[in-house]
């Protein structure tokens, strides 16, 4: 059996265990031993006595990947961005720009929902993680809208689908871990994120619209503030409109010259002037606590996939299966652009049954080199390329996309995380509601993506002016 077809069977093990229910780190990991196992082993011709040698070269193998990857800087900023979307919650910040946002927003048709999703968006600005993002609004938004009628289940979808814009707004954990899987630089792909991340949310705001003025009783807008009132709620919410500024001069000076750090230290004095908010504010030592506890639970669970995941892709690469998936893709009779979005098809399918970070992690060394490979591989020209880009900035524009494609599977049933942590946080809500008022947003989630792929200056424009 050749190391191609090993890595087929292995992979179709792999993938049959997620759709049983095993989670996706310890599946991975499992397999990947597995295979680079059958591999070893089989270029002894099976000899049982060479089973021992085939299992401590695996063992070896496996054990130096995980800290050789995770022992990177950049991840650094996962727990950091993490930490500061719990530090602000506890801090009230959260509420803070909330509140500002309705005084402002819930005039329009649909108002507080249309509120509700750019104080998510302000708050995903600070916040690197959706589940915390969809976890925090739930508890915040739900019941003010409940309260002034709107339907339940909708209100819920609001928060579950809102909360996806974590996903792509910086600082994002998801396009970290996507730029380091690909090795691409962390800063571009930040950037790359802030247009299309407010872009969803532009595109969510118009669906409410259009809803509340075509659906008779749906989402009265909320009048009556007072231009004193509006400008008194504007000083709470700047601590976070702070931590953005001080975010985007560390990957990028708008003002010309270089940045004034590393994405990492961004994030690490982002976490800190939070932290100095919340002791303003005077956070209870058990609210600092919680938020410690938090931040270190959802970066285990990170940092676990991440090293399950890099075990079974240090298999792939023993297997040769990223460059025979590239080859085969590349010979195929279609446009590139066809595949591509097949692959983004091939995506929300896959979406149904797996995790966001685990998907990527599993996906992403067999599917880029394919794509980059469509484009006319890493160092072309935007004149020579398939998609009119450089691969630098095809390799952004993909990452932007494919994290729209996580975000649409953080909401797709039956696996949508953000719809599970709304009906946990709302014990009078089932997930079966959450999914029922989160339909309408694949609408909205398809437009978007259809535009960015339609459109890719849209994703690429800022990152090129780095």
């Amino acid at each position: 059996m050749t190391p191609i077809e090993i890595g087929l069977w292995v992979t179709g093990f792999m993938l049959v265990m997620v759709v049983l229910g095993m989670r996706v780190a310890f599946a991975a990991a499992l397999t990947g031993m597995i295979g680079l196992i059958w591999i070893f082993w089989s270029k002894k011709g099976y000899d049982p006595e060479d089973f021992g040698w085939a299992l401590t070269v695996a063992v070896k193998t496996a054990g130096q990947v995980p800290h050789g990857k995770v022992a990177s800087q950049a991840l650094s900023l996962i727990p950091t961005f993490i930490l500061i979307g719990y530090l602000a919650y506890y801090a009230g910040l959260t509420r803070a720009l909330f509140e500002a946002a309705k005084r402002w927003i819930a005039w329009v048709p649909g108002g507080l929902a249309v509120s509700t999703v750019f104080a998510t968006a302000g708050f995903a600005a600070v916040s690197g993680a959706s589940v915390a993002t969809a976890a925090v609004f739930a508890r915040i938004a739900i019941p003010e809208m409940t309260k002034i009628g709107y339907d339940k289940r909708f209100a819920a979808g609001v928060v579950a689908a809102a909360g996806t814009l974590a996903s792509l707004i910086p600082p994002s954990a998801i396009l970290v871990i996507y730029a380091i899987i690909v090795e691409q630089d962390v800063g571009k792909l930040l950037l790359a994120g802030f247009i299309p991340g407010m872009f969803s949310a532009i595109i969510y705001t118009l669906l409410i619209i259009g809803m509340a003025l075509t659906i008779k009783g749906f989402g009265p807008p909320v009048r009556g503030f007072t231009w004193k009132e509006r400008l008194v709620s504007l000083p709470p919410a700047l601590p976070i409109v702070l931590v953005v500024v001080i975010i985007i001069f560390f990957v990028y000076n708008p003002f010309g010259g270089d940045a004034w750090g590393t994405p990492t230290e961004g994030g690490a004095v982002g976490a800190f002037i939070v932290f100095l908010m919340a002791l303003i504010r005077g956070i209870k030592w058990a609210e600092l606590k919680e938020a410690l506890i938090e931040t270190a639970k959802l970066s285990a669970m990170i940092f676990s996939i991440i090293w399950g995941v890099l075990i079974y892709v240090r298999f792939l690469g023993f297997a040769n299966l990223p460059a025979a998936f590239s080859d085969w893709l590349t010979s195929l009779h279609y446009s590139p652009m066809t595949i591509l979005i097949c692959i983004l098809l091939a995506y929300a399918v896959l979406g149904m049954f797996m995790d966001a970070i685990g998907m990527l992690l599993l996906t992403l060394p067999v599917v880029y080199p394919a794509v980059m490979a469509l484009n006319g591989g890493e160092s072309v020209t935007a004149a020579e390329s398939a998609f009119g880009m450089s691969g630098t900035m095809c390799a952004v524009w993909f990452g932007i996309l494919v994290v729209k494609m996580a975000e649409f599977c953080l909401i797709t049933p039956p696996i949508g995380l953000n719809c599970f942590v709304v009906a946990g946080v709302r014990p009078e809500l089932s997930v079966q509601d959450v999914f029922r008022g989160v339909t309408p947003f694949f609408i909205a989630d398809a437009v978007t993506i259809a535009l960015l792929v339609a459109f890719p200056s849209i994703v690429i424009w800022l990152p090129s002016l780095a």
